[in-house]
């Protein structure tokens, strides 16, 4: 996890290649997380090239087991 603004419930993520990615409110609120940090390691679901969930790694992204 690159930044998270709580304010927006908004930020980035850098990808395992060092790309970052920006992910909105509606991405954050579709996981069950409160806030995130810096340097934590999350895993996203990606559709149409947009995040739409984010959760921490050890936790299941929405709609999956």
């Amino acid at each position: 996890m690159r930044s998270f603004d709580p304010a927006t419930r908004s930020g980035s993520v850098f990808l395992d290649d060092g790309t970052q990615v920006p992910f909105g409110a509606a991405a954050f609120d579709a996981g069950p997380l409160r806030l995130l940090r810096s340097g934590q390691r999350v895993n996203i679901a990606v559709s149409g090239g947009e995040i739409t969930a984010i959760t921490l790694s050890t936790f299941p992204l929405p709609g999956q087991a």
